[in-house]
């Protein structure tokens, strides 16, 4: 996978030059700003550095050379002082996203510090001059202050570029929906003309006899593997048959096929519709999973709205992201159990997977081989994307899912995890229908609420952060 390309903006101050202050601090400044972008290459990007830009017409053709090298964002980085109205109009006349990084060389400033330091470490009020400039012009931008040595800057500055890239991932992606919307749920359904007109996101649905058609390209040899590979990352509770496996790695395998054919980013399954009008005869409980694990976004029941939002997560770099449920609340400990029927995403689990034969009472569809696993314990953010009374919002709160001890777990037959939010579980409960957040929600491992933050700003979303 190809690496996402960011500009790297150092600004400066012509003045420097001209009165010959800056060929001392040039020496240093510059391997500094490669220092930075060395850091960001460290953490999975592709950085175009400019030169230091100090005047207008340098702005604009650094910015414009970001654009036309297809960069997705911009990082600023204040050498100096710079004057704002020197860059305001070409970083707020683009479209890729400002992320401002706010950091020094040096790292202590006391009255014992040589003032000649000065020189290196005052781009703070140029930083400021700018941020004001790019508020007034309503640009949207993140910003990431601290010491590069002694602080966690350049993460939370690729925190912010992962947010900027989800966001423009959710826009212009594509959303299968099989079985479309369980019928009676209310709180996530949304119109293919609302995912388009809001997201950019467009729906797409099997044609008739599509999903059969793909069953029929399923080789025995692609069934034999995705067998094989079952074999070595579940453990078997259940009795099955060879029959059983061969007939949910077969339609699994139809369900990747169309999501390939179609170049579908995410998608949803209703299982109350599987069957022979949909053309699968069983749910893909565990194509669902790999497809989470694999960055194809995935919300359960038909949501739209849910899985397009995972599949942004993903696709941006938040590859720890999946879909969850809020089932059952554990007030005696003040958590929460996050479940579903058999949908997750493997990479967050801890210790073994486990596989059984499900009796399916739903519908018509054979009983399915599904896969489980327990979330592992971390920080994570947990989002929710609903329609409030105007327009969609986000709900945002940082939680701790907490390490289980497999000698205390006796849900190995069910897809489970223990949220802990940083507030009685009552009062989380309470904000979170307060806010009319849905009962479909995604969960960012390792990810900070600031950043859901900006990405909800870049996408003109309101958001309420518990």
């Amino acid at each position: 996978m190809s690496r996402p390309k960011i500009g790297f903006l150092p600004l400066y101050i012509k003045l420097y030059d001209d009165s010959g202050s800056g060929a001392k601090a040039r020496p240093r400044l510059e391997p500094f700003a490669v220092r930075l972008t060395s850091e960001l290459e460290k953490r999975g990007f592709e950085v175009f550095l400019s030169p230091f830009c100090r005047v207008k017409e340098e702005f604009e053709f650094a910015v414009k050379s970001f654009e036309d090298a297809g960069c997705q964002a911009i990082v600023t980085w204040h050498a100096a002082y710079s004057p704002s109205l020197e860059s305001i109009d070409a970083l707020a006349g683009t479209k890729l996203p400002i992320v401002v990084l706010d950091t020094t060389e040096t790292y202590s400033f006391g009255p014992g510090q040589d003032p000649g330091e000065i020189s290196y470490c005052h781009g703070i009020h140029g930083v400021m001059d700018m941020c004001s400039m790019l508020r007034r012009r309503g640009k949207p931008f993140a910003i990431a202050a601290g010491h590069i040595g002694h602080s966690d800057v350049i993460d939370r500055t690729a925190g912010y570029l992962r947010a900027a890239l989800s966001a423009a991932a959710l826009r212009g992606s594509r959303t299968a929906s099989i079985g479309g919307s369980f019928d009676g749920m209310g709180d996530f359904l949304v119109t293919d003309e609302e995912m388009k007109d809001r997201f950019g996101v467009t729906v797409v649905r099997p044609e008739n006899g599509a999903l059969d058609a793909c069953r029929a390209e399923v080789t025995d040899a692609e069934v034999a593997a995705e067998i094989a590979a079952d074999g070595s990352d579940y453990d078997v509770i259940g009795e099955f048959t060879a029959e059983d496996r061969e007939i949910t790695a077969k339609n699994c395998l139809a369900v990747r096929k169309w999501l390939e054919k179609e170049s579908v980013d995410a998608f949803s399954v209703n299982f109350r519709e599987i069957g022979p009008s949909t053309g699968l005869q069983t749910m893909p409980f565990m194509e669902a999973c790999k497809a989470l694990a694999r960055g194809t976004g995935y919300a359960g029941e038909g949501d739209v709205l849910t899985a397009s939002l995972v599949g942004a997560f993903l696709r941006g770099g938040y590859t720890d992201s999946t879909f969850v449920e809020i089932f059952c609340p554990d007030w005696k400990d003040g958590r929460l159990l996050l479940s579903h029927m058999g949908e997750y995403n493997p990479r967050l689990t801890s210790g073994r997977q486990t596989m059984k034969k499900m009796r399916f009472i739903y519908g018509e569809a054979r009983d399915p081989i599904v896969g489980y696993g327990c979330y592992r314990g971390g920080d994570a953010v947990f989002v929710n994307l609903y329609h409030g009374p105007e327009d969609f919002r986000l709900f945002i709160s940082e939680v701790k899912m907490e390490d289980i001890d497999p000698s205390e777990d006796r849900f190995t037959d069910k897809v489970r995890g223990w949220l802990r939010p940083h507030m009685p579980v009552a009062d989380f409960l309470t904000a979170i229908s307060k806010a009319g957040a849905t009962h479909h929600s995604a969960l960012i491992y390792g990810a900070r609420a600031s950043e859901i933050e900006y990405f909800a700003q870049l996408l003109g979303l309101g958001c309420e952060v518990v």
